[in-house]
């Protein structure tokens, strides 16, 4: 399966804070006559950003210049976040399901019912550096940046220097700020989405031009529990220390994108307040001295960090705070930084090397030895996110090639970098499914190096296992859950959801030839240590993708809700059906391309006027492109389908 999946998501943490003023007069108390006047009561935002990963790609960079909320009703909108200037870039890919905190503000408490976030969209605002390894076909050149000339950033607006794209997401339901209480807000940008990213490559030699389209793939998804969050580690300079030892203050910064070297940072007027665990512990390793201790407060390093940069590894409290997991801290901003962070891009089990793909589109190879730790992160367990679930080489063997880790190592300077720890931060499993039972299931996974291929047998978690909650009823949901990628509030869970999973991922769709069978295909992100799989991965849920079909041509033309198709190298058409239900309609986007202009026009097929559009389109030859889920009897539920007009694209689009 070529894998393009790659979110971001803009989680935006509510804790109200009433802040109560005080009357004129001389006394402490007022009388029935005097009425107390009272200061609006505020809420805290964190704001975070986040996404899922790409194969592709190893850099996905964008300057996020402000984000507003509009009250319920009508009224000017509400400004929580404006970015520092110059407004840093920040790279999604390796947001993998990661939030990145981005900043503090204080918001009036009340009910909000949409975000709108500006994103830059100048020449040059939107960075792309493909992978080192992409997968077979892909439109662009391993590890090279995609020139400012060769990106076009749909929908822009505004004057030369200071183009923008302005996206509006109405919420799912209202954001509610109460006093004295946590709420949380995802904001999506999905860039799963087809529609998001896409690469026009003419049939014959010309130059492919990448079409980033923000206003579309973007959605409101709802969080319930902030402790839940995983956190990308921050960086951050010293301010402070709080006078009980209990906390420190940073100013948040971000590190410069593309990287320099050495790496600098990029300062911010946000600060945030980071508390020590005293409970658990934090473990606070000095980078300069090489030396490392869990500390259950400040006061004993409190007279060395005031003014040093830090990388923090941090929970969410119930109340909103922030704890530190793991700190590093260092004079130099670019000790702290070289800690290798990505995707992992290979694992070696014999010569015991992990590497890991940096920003740059470059794998970093790093020699784990007997005393190398891993960690998983898990924020909503202090217990367990701060304690190690393997140590030394024998443990390389339950990490596949996908896995979002963030790597530290014992001296930075060195040369080969040995990993000192190791964070799992995501541990994803994706491919074809196949042999699906009671108990588990088979993920086939295979990639462009074939030595990073994978078949891995998975466990479902236990029945009884907590597994979040139903996103349209609010009901809690234990043991396996599973839905279509096309419909995520649409939950499978309970006793019904493992023989349903099987029934859904028992199809494939063939076009015979060279091209052969499309199986149904799937990503779970996996849990450690289930009961149902002791000091091992389980998989709490799975979302079934839409298969990447190649790009082919109308067999036959668009009629009332289906057409066929052929790929190249195939010799079976087959049929592609199309929803045209309000509310779950089949996306389908016509794309033209005229020189180095690509427009990408919805087409609302739930319509009468969407329908013509299509039937007088799609006809037999049309160049089209479907992303879909096999069904039982061969054929392709479509979630996506391009057809193309104007310049018409090669087979590697």
């Amino acid at each position: 399966m070529n894998s393009q999946l790659s979110r971001v998501l803009l989680g935006l943490g509510v804790v109200a804070l009433p802040l109560f003023g005080v009357g004129c007069g001389g006394g402490s108390s007022s009388s029935p006559s005097e009425p107390v006047t009272q200061a609006p009561q505020n809420g805290t935002v964190s704001m975070m950003v986040s996404d899922a990963s790409t194969e592709d790609w190893a850099t996905i960079g964008v300057k996020v210049l402000s984000i507003s909320l509009t009250p319920q009703g009508g009224g000017s909108p509400v400004n929580i976040y404006t970015a520092p200037n110059p407004a840093p870039i920040v790279n999604l890919v390796q947001l993998d399901q990661l939030s990145e905190i981005i900043g503090n503000a204080t918001v009036a408490a009340g009910t909000y019912s949409s975000a709108t976030i500006t994103i830059s969209a100048n020449p040059g605002d939107v960075l792309l550096t493909a992978s080192a390894d992409p997968s077979a076909g892909f439109a662009g050149t391993a590890g090279a940046t995609v020139p400012a000339n060769q990106i076009q950033i749909v929908g822009a607006t505004g004057g030369s220097g200071s183009l923008t794209v302005p996206v509006t997401v109405n919420f799912v339901s209202p954001l509610v700020v109460t006093a004295n209480q946590s709420n949380g807000l995802d904001l999506e940008f999905d860039l799963a989405h087809p529609a998001f990213l896409v690469a026009h490559v003419p049939p014959t030699t010309g130059t492919t031009i990448w079409a980033v389209n923000f206003n579309g793939p973007v959605r409101h998804h709802r969080i319930g529990d902030l402790r839940r969050l995983v956190l990308r580690h921050t960086y951050g300079t010293v301010s402070s220390v709080s006078s009980d030892n209990s906390s420190i203050t940073m100013t948040k910064d971000f590190p410069t994108e593309p990287p320099v070297s050495p790496e600098t940072a990029v300062a911010t007027s946000q600060n945030l307040t980071i508390l020590a665990d005293a409970t658990n512990g934090t473990l606070f390793y000095d980078v300069d001295a090489k030396t490392s201790a869990t500390i259950n407060d400040f006061s004993s390093v409190s007279s060395t960090i005031d003014g040093k940069f830090v990388r923090v590894a941090a929970r969410y409290q119930s109340d909103g705070s922030l704890v530190a997991v793991r700190m590093w801290v260092s004079t130099s901003f670019n000790s702290v930084w070289i800690s290798p962070e990505g995707h992992v891009l290979h694992v070696n089990s014999t010569s015991d090397v992990l590497t890991v793909q940096n920003e740059l589109g470059v794998g970093v190879p790093l020699t784990v030895n007997a005393n190398t730790q891993f960690f998983y992160r898990t924020p909503a367990n202090a217990q367990a996110d701060a304690t190690p679930i393997g140590t030394g080489t024998a443990f390389l063997t339950s990490l596949v090639r996908g896995f979002k880790v963030h790597a530290s190592v014992v001296d930075p300077l060195a040369s080969p970098l040995v990993a000192q720890t190791v964070d799992i931060e995501i541990a994803r499993f994706d491919g074809s499914i196949s042999a699906s039972n009671l108990t588990g299931f088979t993920y086939t996974r295979n990639f462009h190096t074939a030595s990073d291929d994978y078949t891995v047998t998975l466990l479902f978690i236990s029945s009884g296992s907590a597994n979040g909650s139903d996103p349209m009823t609010g009901a809690a949901i234990t043991g396996f859950k599973w839905w279509n990628f096309t419909f995520p509030t649409i939950v499978n869970s309970g006793t019904p959801a493992i023989p349903a999973f099987d029934a859904a991922t028992a199809g494939s769709a063939t076009f015979g030839g060279t091209v052969g069978a499309f199986p149904a295909a799937g990503e779970s992100f996996a849990t450690w240590n289930d009961p149902s799989a002791a000091n091992a991965w389980a998989v709490p849920w799975t979302v079934l993708l839409p298969t990447t079909v190649p790009v082919g041509t109308a067999a036959t033309s668009y009629n009332n809700g289906s057409f066929t198709m052929m790929v190249p190298g195939g010799t079976l058409a087959v049929t592609v059906n199309l929803n045209t239900t309000a509310g779950s309609g089949t996306l389908v986007y016509q794309i033209d391309r005229t020189g180095n202009v690509i427009t990408i026009n919805p087409v609302d097929i739930t319509t009468a006027a969407g329908q013509t559009t299509v039937t007088t389109n799609l006809v037999s030859n049309t160049p089209v492109k479907v992303f879909g889920v096999p069904q039982a009897d061969g054929s392709i539920k479509a979630y996506v389908v391009f057809y193309y007009t104007g310049m018409k694209p090669g087979p590697t689009s």
